[in-house]
């Protein structure tokens, strides 16, 4: 077993892997710090979660459209000086359901 640490968010992470898969997942890291940061330059102001949970709707939602044929989105730059507002606009809505959700299953905990 290799240990590899990776940079995501700003934040270094260690975490074991099979002999000779360190540069994949150094790889698929950059991947994740790129989306999360185009969550974080596009919404601003979020924690650190949420921040990494954009990023996976982002990666899922790619996922998701390569699964089902549609053309995948063409990827934003890594850093944008301006974000294009539609895109801000909607990054805040869904970070904003994100958020009620998230609220909501907190509150469910405490009530159960």
């Amino acid at each position: 077993m290799a240990d590899v640490t990776l940079e995501i968010g700003g934040r270094s992470y260690s975490i074991s892997c099979r002999d000779g898969e360190e540069d994949h997942l150094r790889a698929l890291a950059r991947l994740v710090d790129a989306k999360a940061e185009n969550a974080r330059a596009a919404v601003g102001g979020v924690n650190e979660a949420r921040q990494l949970l954009l990023a996976a709707l982002l990666l899922a939602d790619e996922l998701n459209d390569i699964r089902s044929g549609a053309a995948p989105a063409t990827p934003l730059p890594v850093a944008e000086p301006t974000p294009d507002p539609a895109i801000s606009l909607a990054i805040e809505r869904l970070a904003e359901r994100v958020e009620r959700f998230a609220d909501s299953l907190e509150a469910a905990a405490r009530n159960a």
